[in-house]
């Protein structure tokens, strides 16, 4: 269900009061992220910008099921994830991943509020159709945009952490990236910002790797059939051309510990890996 935000993002795309946008952090990220970057969070939301959070949170994972001699596997990118991994996920993502998060938006002067998917049937999953290959891990089969409304118009950020549940209160283990994208796709938002520890999308162009500026959904087709893209980064574009197929012009793809990269990207700036429908 979808439900108008007061203060949308005006028609003509540009900075102004009430922009709304989804960001989503990837948890190799989180970790490094400066002080500063919350703080340009908060400067936008005090100038009338409202972010939507979506984060990850995987090496935390990763460390957690070490220190309890619980497997990690992945399958194409994705954690394969049973009951007992789920405990741990859940545990990482809905406890201190979100609330450090919450955390450090409140220490630079900001208003956050901490949500898992499973609130309020924030983010709604099924199985995803390789489930026999990577367990619990779900795609988002609907948003409580209400919820998120709500959180807005309250004056809060929503910082949600991707896991989800079906309608017989099954948990599921969702890609940050895919259940970042489904939420921008519900809210219809004009731009949906990815950011991670890499500056974007590579391309090898005469033996030297560059980023590449823009990049068509096509082109990132190729570059997977290519071998271009692999391994963690296919999740991520394979969100962003999942999300540019619904209401989402664009999705950019950045560095977050570039200086003021959120500003860079909302006033225009040529910054990143800009995914579009096409050129």
């Amino acid at each position: 269900m979808t439900t108008a935000v007061n203060s949308a993002p005006d028609a003509a795309g540009k900075l102004s009061g009430g922009r709304m946008f989804v960001m989503k952090c990837g948890g190799s990220t989180l970790a490094e992220l400066p002080d500063s970057f919350f703080g340009d969070l908060v400067k936008l939301q005090e100038s009338g910008v409202q972010p939507v959070i979506v984060h990850g949170g995987g090496p935390a994972i990763s460390e957690n099921l070490g220190k309890l001699g619980i497997e990690s596997k992945f399958v194409n990118g994705l954690r394969y994830t049973s009951e007992e991994v789920l405990d741990v996920v859940e545990m990482v993502l809905s406890g201190s991943i979100n609330k450090m998060i919450v955390r450090r938006i409140a220490k630079s002067g900001g208003k956050a509020l901490g949500l898992s998917g499973v609130d309020g049937g924030l983010l709604q999953a099924k199985p995803v159709a390789a489930s026999h290959e990577v367990g619990l891990v779900g795609e988002v089969t609907g948003v409580n945009a209400d919820l998120v409304a709500g959180v807005l118009n309250l004056g809060y950020m929503p910082v949600i952490a991707p896991v989800g549940a079906g309608p017989d209160g099954q948990r599921y283990n969702i890609n940050a990236d895919t259940a970042a994208g489904a939420v921008a796709s519900e809210l219809g938002v004009s731009r949906m910002i990815v950011v991670t520890d890499v500056p974007g999308i590579m391309k090898t162009v005469n033996g030297e790797k560059r980023v590449l500026e823009t990049i068509t959904v096509q082109q990132i087709e190729d570059m997977i059939l290519a071998g271009e893209i692999y391994g963690g980064m296919i999740p991520k574009v394979r969100a962003a051309v999942d999300c540019i197929s619904g209401k989402v012009k664009e999705v950019v793809i950045v560095n977050g510990a570039e200086p003021g990269v959120l500003g860079k990207v909302l006033s225009g700036e040529k910054i990143g890996t800009k995914i579009v429908r096409m050129q």
